[in-house]
């Protein structure tokens, strides 16, 4: 038994960096960075047939967002290990829960590795249109993406977060290009009705808070590399909410900035909404979205990869999966956790090119969402369930949280989440084989 634990201490301080080389900027881009990908680029296109009621979605997704980044802020400050919703579930609720929140999350993380790598290359068919009609040649830049990025996360963590905290600045630049032009040479008579739709006021509440809630997915990112933040108690709960905060406020201007320059008709039909508006700068316009676009998707995507290896590491930490998951190179990457999420969405890139698993990989693209989702509720649980008897102040504030994950789980359709169910339930075999060798003592 001595020499199993020697082995479990050994393994665990494998796990432990020599350096915390993420601090708050690192962290905040991480939040900001995953967040804006590429749905930003098209919601004003999607929100135009709900006219101004668009807004009263974007006002209830980025209030229930921010609730939710205080409860993991809150969360944070006790719990700094790494892992995030991960470290949350098992504190809270034991091996089991902590298990299969990992499992699903970090399925959803791998599974997006592809689905953000095919939308990268979409935008890159702008500048080389041969590769519209080329999908092995589309294959091949997906796959040289999701390679060169994880060559970025294998090197080291602090390239990682180097490369986070320069996309999100670049990506960021178009966007305020838009705004700026929106809100100097936009015309409030291109601004649609209230409610074009002609539906009831909740009804449309709903509908347009559905489709405005997705592009908050990734506002628990920072929390998840803690174990690599400097100062973590202090320096992740700031991140969380400020960068939370920061999305919110460029999707409402950005939103916005464009209803003032594309008019309500061309907008509810437009497909690319932010190139229309970039056309009153000149033929540059569109051209500098397109690049913005693929500048967005690429640090999404370095986000996604860099945390896809971190989810299994945490895992490890917690003597929830075999020990070598966890253990580091030299520049403090864990290298295997990485290499086995890039394998795995690699494969899932291939498949998703292959005319009989399009539908598959269709189903688990959406699956992604629900198990994104999910934790989320987990946590706002968890916070209710600390704060309950000793801050009811914050309890209430869990409570909100709680409702609105919930709604937004709910919201994702009985399909999506029934799949999504077995998704993380088909973790449980791996769960109840390893639980004797954990009890065991045995890394």
């Amino acid at each position: 038994m001595t020499d199993h634990k020697t082995a479990a201490q050994d393994a665990a301080s494998l796990a432990k960096p020599a350096h915390k080389t993420i601090g708050f900027w690192g962290c905040w881009s991480l939040v900001v960075g995953i967040m804006i990908g590429s749905g930003i680029f098209m919601l004003p296109a999607v929100l135009a047939p709900y006219g101004l009621m668009g807004f009263s979605g974007w006002l209830v997704t980025a209030g229930g967002s921010i609730l939710l980044a205080l409860v993991l802020g809150r969360l944070a400050h006790r719990t700094t290990r790494t892992g995030g919703p991960i470290a949350f579930a098992h504190d809270a609720f034991g091996d089991l829960t902590g298990f299969l929140v990992a499992w699903g999350y970090w399925a959803s993380y791998w599974i997006s590795i592809p689905a953000v790598a095919i939308a990268f290359v979409g935008y890159l068919t702008v500048f080389i249109p041969a590769l519209s009609a080329s999908p092995m040649a589309q294959m091949g830049c997906g796959l040289a993406l999701i390679w060169g990025l994880g060559l970025i996360s294998l090197h080291g963590i602090r390239d990682a977060s180097i490369v986070q905290l320069l996309t999100t600045i670049l990506k960021l630049v178009p966007i305020f290009v838009v705004i700026g032009v929106g809100f100097f040479t936009g015309d409030v008579a291109n601004l649609p009705e209230i409610n074009p739709s002609g539906g009831g006021f909740f009804p449309v509440l709903a509908a347009t808070a559905l489709l405005t809630m997705w592009a908050f997915a990734g506002l628990e990112a920072g929390t998840v590399p803690a174990g690599d933040v400097r100062d973590a108690a202090r320096t992740v709960p700031r991140a969380t909410v400020v960068g939370t905060i920061t999305v919110a406020l460029i999707y409402i201007a950005a939103t916005a900035a464009v209803m003032l320059v594309v008019p309500a008709a061309d907008l509810a039909s437009s497909t690319s909404p932010f190139s229309d508006a970039a056309r009153v700068l000149g033929s540059w316009g569109p051209g500098l979205i397109a690049i913005g676009a693929m500048v967005s998707t690429a640090g999404a995507l370095n986000g996604i990869i860099f945390l896809s290896g971190q989810m299994p590491m945490a895992l490890a930490l917690d003597r929830l999966a075999p020990a070598a998951l966890g253990r580091r190179n030299k520049g403090g990457a864990p290298q295997l956790s990485l290499l086995l999420s890039l394998g795995l969405g690699s494969i899932l890139l291939v498949a998703n090119y292959s005319r009989g698993l399009v539908g598959t990989f269709t189903f688990l693209a959406m699956m992604s969402t629900v198990c994104l989702l999910l934790p989320l509720l987990v946590s706002a649980v968890a916070e209710l369930r600390h704060s309950w008897r000793s801050a009811r102040g914050w309890a209430i504030i869990a409570l909100a949280a709680g409702a609105y994950a919930a709604f937004a789980v709910l919201g994702s359709g009985l399909e999506v989440l029934a799949w999504g169910g077995v998704l993380i339930l088909a973790g449980l075999p791996a769960y109840w084989l390893g639980k004797p060798r954990r009890e065991a003592g045995v890394p």
